[in-house]
C-alpha cells in the first residue's frame, strides 16, 4: 500500500492523530534510519514507511490516512556493535516508548532476541523477523468526556492508602459481574466502591498498571506475572486488565475507573517502575528501547558497555542521567496526571532514579526536575527508598515533597509484637511518626508511609501463621523470596484447629492493625489484610495469578469480624485529628503547666525514666497524646482541638497491671478499644485507677467518648 508521508513535527513524541493523519516521532541518537510499520488486526504487516526527517535526534513524519486504532511498530537501523553497547537490528519490530496502548502478547518462541540464541553468543546477530512475537503499538484517540471530574485532593496527613492488585481484588468477587472481574471496570463497580467507602480508605494504590509482559521462564512453568514489575511501556495501561478491548479501549476504561473512584472521593495512586524495563541484560529480548538506542536509554558498565549496570536486580537500569530518558519519565508522569487524572505515584526502587554515576544524591537531576514541575508538585510522591546497589538503602534521606515507604517502621513493629528484646525506644519513634528520620529535613509525620505488610512478603494473616516461607508453587525450590520475615506462627505452622492459637492469632492481627492505623504518619493497608487474606505462606507471589493471591470473598465469621474491626478502627482515626497529627510532638506545655503534648508512662503510672527505655526486658508502656496541643488551625484560623488519648501496649506473654496516669483535663479516661477482647474489641467502659493490660494486647482510652461513627 502506498502511503503519503509529510515532514510532520518532532514533538510530541509518539503517535499523535489529527484530521490529516498521524504524526510519528521517535528519539534515537545513533540510528541511521527509522521506519514505521503498520499491521492489521490479525498481526500481519501491511506496509512500512521511512521517517526521513530528523530534528535534534528525533525521527519524524506525518503519515496521511492513519487513524486511531491503527496498529504499528518501528524498525530501526544502525550499527550492530554489542561490544560498544550498540544493538540495532532492523529485523526486530520495536514498540513505541510513547505508545498510549499496546495490543498482543510477547511470544518467547518467536525470534525476539537480537542475537543467536542457539549459540548463546550475544555478539552474533540474528536476522529473523520478530514481528509475529512482539506486541503492537496502537494509535489512540485521546478524547474523553471527563465531565465534572474533580480530584479529591485528600491531604496526605488524612490519607489511608489501600495497596491493591487490579486483577486479584475482584477476580473472585461474586458481587462483581463475571465478565468484569479482574479489570479496571470492576474497581469502578458499585460493589467495589461501596466496599472501599465502608472500609474508609481514601486512596487505592494500584500495583503496576503500565503495560508489562510475562517472562518466558514463567510461561514455561505454567505461570505468569501477577505483580507487574516488568514494564514494557510507560504510557500504555495494561491491556490484560481491560474488559472492553485492547486496541485503545483500555485507555477509555482506565479513565472511566478513575472518574468513578473520584466521584466517590477515592484517589488513585500508581505504583510505577521507572528504574528498569522488561528487556533485561545483554541476553534479554529486543522489544523497544534496547533496539531504538541502547546506549541512550540504559546504563552500561563504563569500561565495558556490552554489559549493563544493574541496581535493580532485573538485568538493566534506566539511564535517567540522560536528558532524553529523564524527559521520557517526566512526560509519562505528566501524562498520567493530566490525561489519565491519577492523583499520585509510588516509585519502585526510587533510590535508583536518584543515582548520579554510582551514588544516591538528594541533588540528582531527577529530584530537581520533579521539584520544579508545576504539574507534579500537586500530586502525591511516594518513594520506595532503596534499591539493590551499594548504598541503596535510603530510608529517611529523600528530600522535601516526598513521602517514603518506611521500612524501619515495618521491621520494628513486626519484631516488637513478636516479643523481641530492646525495641521499646525504636517502637516509640515509629508509632509517633519517626521524627528521627523525617523531622530534621523540613518534613512532617506524613512523610512516613507506615506499613507492616505489602504485596512483597507475607500477608498479615500469614505473618502470624508461618515461621517460614512456603514458595514451592513458584517453581524455584523455595529459594526465592525473603528468608527473614520477622514472623511467628504462635505454635503451629499454617492453619490449625487449635482454638488457643487461633485466638492469639486474631489478637495479634488486631495489635498490628491498631498500631498501623493509630500511628502518626500515613497508614498503608495491604489489600485483603482486613479480611484475613492468606497466600498459604507464599511470601513472593509475583508469579501467582491464581487463587493463591486472588482475594477470597467467602468470609467466615472471624474474617467478617476482622473486616468490621478494621473499618471501625479507620473511622476512629478519621474522626480524631489527634490520631493523624500534621506536626511532630515537641514536648510543648500548655500555658506553663507540666502537661505536655506527649508523655510516656510505666506500669506504675509514672513517667518513663531514661533507664526504662534501655531495659531490654521491657515490653510494655503507656503514652498519652494531648488533644489540646495539635498546633494547627482550621481554614478560618481557629485552633483545632480534640480529645486526648492514652495508649497502652504490651508485647509480653503475660498481663501487666497498669496504674492510669491522670488525664490532661478534668474528664476521666474512658475505654475505647481492647484487642484482647476479640469478640467485642470496641466495648466501651469507664475506668478505675488500675487496669490489667492483657498479654500481647493493645488498649486505647479517651478523655470522653470518642467519635466512632
Amino acid at each position: 500500500m502506498s502511503r503519503t508521508v509529510l515532514p510532520g513535527a518532532p514533538y510530541p513524541l509518539g503517535a499523535t492523530p489529527s484530521l490529516r493523519g498521524t504524526n510519528f516521532a521517535l528519539y534515537s541518537e545513533n540510528a541511521t534510519a527509522v521506519s514505521v510499520c503498520f499491521f492489521d488486526e490479525e498481526g500481519n504487516q501491511t506496509d512500512c514507511v521511512a521517517l526521513k526527517e530528523r530534528t535534534a535526534f528525533v525521527w519524524h513524519g506525518l503519515v496521511k490516512g492513519i487513524k486511531p486504532g491503527q496498529r504499528y511498530g518501528y524498525r530501526v537501523e544502525g550499527p550492530w556493535e554489542p561490544e560498544k553497547g550498540l544493538r540495532f537490528n532492523s529485523a526486530k519490530l520495536l514498540c513505541d516508548p510513547y505508545a498510549k496502548a499496546l495490543t498482543g502478547e510477547v511470544d518467547w518462541k518467536a525470534p525476539i532476541f537480537p542475537y543467536d540464541v542457539i549459540s548463546g553468543d550475544d555478539l552474533k546477530k540474528d536476522e529473523q523477523d520478530s514481528a509475529a512475537g512482539v506486541p503492537k503499538s496502537v494509535v489512540v484517540d485521546p478524547k474523553f468526556d471527563w465531565g465534572d471530574d474533580c480530584p479529591p485532593q485528600t491531604l496526605l496527613a488524612d490519607s489511608v492508602i489501600y495497596e491493591v492488585n487490579v486483577r486479584g481484588f475482584s477476580k473472585q468477587n461474586p458481587m462483581v459481574e463475571e465478565k468484569l472481574r479482574g479489570t479496571y471496570a470492576a474497581l469502578a463497580t458499585e460493589a467495589s466502591i461501596r466496599y472501599f467507602q465502608m472500609l474508609g480508605i481514601t486512596a487505592v494504590e494500584l500495583l503496576p498498571v503500565h503495560h508489562f509482559i510475562d517472562e518466558g521462564e514463567l510461561i514455561d512453568r505454567g505461570l505468569r506475572d501477577y505483580w507487574g514489575y516488568n514494564t514494557l511501556s510507560y504510557f500504555a495501561p495494561m491491556s490484560r486488565y481491560s474488559s472492553s478491548g485492547n486496541a485503545g479501549q483500555q485507555v477509555t476504561e482506565f479513565k472511566q475507573m478513575v472518574k468513578a473512584l473520584h466521584a466517590a472521593g477515592i484517589e488513585v495512586i500508581l505504583d510505577v517502575v521507572y528504574n528498569h524495563t522488561c528487556e533485561g541484560n545483554e541476553k534479554g529480548p529486543l522489544l523497544s528501547m534496547k533496539g531504538i538506542d541502547n546506549t541512550t536509554y540504559y546504563r552500561q558498565v563504563a569500561d565495558n558497555p556490552r554489559y549493563y549496570m544493574d541496581y535493580t536486580g532485573t538485568g538493566n537500569t534506566l539511564n535517567v542521567m540522560h536528558p532524553q530518558v529523564l524527559m521520557l519519565v517526566m512526560d509519562s508522569l505528566r501524562y498520567w496526571v493530566t490525561e489519565m487524572h491519577v492523583d499520585g505515584f509510588r516509585f519502585d526502587l526510587a533510590a535508583t532514579l536518584a543515582r548520579e554515576l554510582d551514588s544516591v544524591s538528594k541533588l540528582s537531576s531527577f529530584f530537581n526536575v520533579i521539584h520544579q514541575d508545576p504539574v507534579l508538585q500537586s500530586v502525591k510522591l511516594i518513594a520506595e527508598p532503596w534499591d539493590v546497589g551499594e548504598g541503596g538503602y535510603q530510608v529517611g534521606n529523600f528530600p522535601v515533597l516526598w513521602a517514603e515507604w518506611n521500612g524501619r517502621y515495618r521491621d520494628t513493629v513486626r519484631r516488637f509484637w513478636k516479643g523481641d528484646e530492646g525495641l521499646l525506644s525504636d517502637f516509640a519513634y515509629r508509632i509517633t511518626g519517626s521524627s528521627d528520620l523525617y523531622q530534621q529535613d523540613g518534613r512532617r509525620p506524613y512523610a512516613s508511609i507506615n506499613f507492616i505488610t505489602a504485596h512483597d512478603g507475607f500477608t498479615m494473616t500469614d505473618l502470624v501463621s508461618f515461621n517460614s516461607k512456603h514458595n514451592e508453587a513458584n517453581g524455584d525450590n523455595n529459594a526465592d523470596g525473603a528468608d527473614n520475615n520477622d514472623s511467628w506462627n504462635m505454635g503451629a505452622e499454617g492453619p490449625t484447629d487449635d482454638a488457643g492459637i487461633n485466638e492469639l492469632r486474631e489478637r495479634q492481627v488486631r495489635n498490628f492493625l491498631t498500631t498501623l492505623v493509630l500511628s502518626q504518619g500515613v497508614p498503608m493497608l495491604c489489600g485483603g489484610d482486613e479480611v484475613g487474606r492468606s497466600q498459604r505462606g507464599n511470601n513472593n507471589g509475583y508469579c501467582q495469578d491464581n487463587e493463591i493471591t486472588w482475594y477470597d470473598w467467602k468470609l467466615d465469621v472471624p474474617r467478617k469480624r476482622l473486616m468490621e474491626f478494621t473499618a471501625k478502627l479507620i473511622q476512629l482515626r478519621k474522626n480524631h485529628p489527634n490520631l493523624r497529627r500534621r506536626k511532630f510532638f515537641q514536648d510543648r506545655t500548655i500555658r506553663g503547666s507540666v502537661i505536655r503534648d506527649i508523655a510516656w508512662f510505666n506500669s506504675n503510672g509514672e513517667e518513663f525514666h531514661e533507664e526504662d527505655w534501655g531495659a531490654g526486658w521491657q515490653r510494655s508502656l503507656a503514652f498519652m497524646l494531648n488533644g489540646k496541643t495539635l498546633g494547627v488551625t482550621d481554614e478560618d484560623g481557629v485552633p483545632i482541638m480534640d480529645n486526648s488519648f492514652l495508649f497502652m501496649v504490651n508485647a509480653a506473654a503475660d498481663g501487666v497491671e497498669f496504674t492510669l496516669p491522670p488525664p490532661p483535663g478534668d474528664t476521666p479516661w474512658h475505654q475505647v478499644l481492647d484487642t484482647q477482647n476479640v469478640d467485642d474489641p470496641f466495648a466501651e467502659s469507664d475506668m478505675s485507677d488500675k487496669v490489667i493490660l492483657g498479654g500481647r494486647s493493645f488498649r486505647v482510652f479517651c478523655d470522653g467518648r470518642p467519635k466512632l461513627q
